[in-house]
């Protein structure tokens, strides 16, 4: 059977609360409602999908197979969904701004001079973006273009590949490898790592690349960066030693996918032309 199905983006927030909090009261008072107007909008969405989104017992409260899929999308949905309503807004007071995300160690400076240059009547500002927010960033229109680096979710986006770079060992000052003129990754073997996502079991997660830096000079452990974060963020208590074998970090333009904005093709040319 075909469906024929317009989402409604209200029953979805409320979903996507429910599904944060496993807890239909708490999800309410979070919401403003009153629980029972909870309990029938989510049972309407899942009549409206066809799909149980909920396991409801004396337990408490978990997610179906369908309802972590809609989890998955529905941060994306409300994402794009708010992107339009700030461009919509933008430019109905005539605004025209464009802001441009960035990752550490990434230079916009000269991109953002190029534009200005031609485009003087539009407000162009920097902001940098974390590893776990820059897809969010662009969708929900809190950033207009972004440099990023993979890994990189590319639903709902457009990616254009601009450059890649080496990366290098970040070790502390006086660690047996400091000073090395060069590494590969089996003389990392051993050592406990720092990662962004996806830690394995015995490495440290963390956020920022000042997190990175903190816990290096420690001695917490090591990670890896792009050679552009050595050369930026150069401190004494922490050495820089290339991995010959390291796989190259990626550099990419991302901008909302489908939306048709000159400025964001006049700065991705810009950006492309500077290398």
């Amino acid at each position: 059977m075909d469906l024929d199905l317009d989402l409604d983006l209200r029953k979805v927030r409320y979903f996507v609360a429910v599904a944060e909090l496993l807890h239909f009261g708490r999800a309410a008072e979070r919401l403003h409602i009153a629980q029972p107007v909870l309990s029938r909008q989510i049972r309407a969405l899942e009549k409206d999908l066809g799909a149980e989104l909920f396991l409801r017992d004396s337990h408490g409260v978990t997610l179906t197979d369908a309802g972590s899929q809609l989890l998955d999308d529905a941060q994306q949905l409300l994402a794009i969904a708010r992107g339009a309503r700030r461009r919509v807004q933008r430019a109905a007071h005539g605004h025209r701004r464009l802001l441009v995300g960035f990752r550490a160690g990434v230079v916009v400076t000269h991109a953002l001079r190029a534009f200005a240059a031609a485009h003087p009547d539009v407000e162009t500002n920097a902001r940098r973006v974390e590893w776990d927010d820059q897809e969010r960033l662009i969708l929900d229109g809190t950033v207009d273009i972004a440099y990023v680096r993979r890994p990189v979710r590319e639903d709902g986006l457009e990616l254009r590949p601009l450059y890649s770079e080496t990366r290098v060992a970040m070790l502390p000052d006086g660690h047996r490898l400091a000073g090395k003129p060069e590494l590969s990754l089996a003389d990392l073997d051993g050592e406990r790592w720092l990662r962004y996502a996806d830690p394995l079991p015995g490495d440290l997660p963390i956020r920022t690349i000042e997190e990175k830096f903190e816990c290096v000079a420690a001695g917490t452990g090591i990670t890896l960066v792009p050679r552009s974060v050595a050369e930026q963020y150069f401190r004494p208590d922490i050495s820089y030693v290339p991995v010959a074998d390291a796989e190259p970090d990626q550099v990419l333009l991302a901008w909302a996918a489908g939306r048709r904005s000159p400025l964001i093709t006049a700065f991705a040319e810009a950006a492309q032309s500077l290398g």
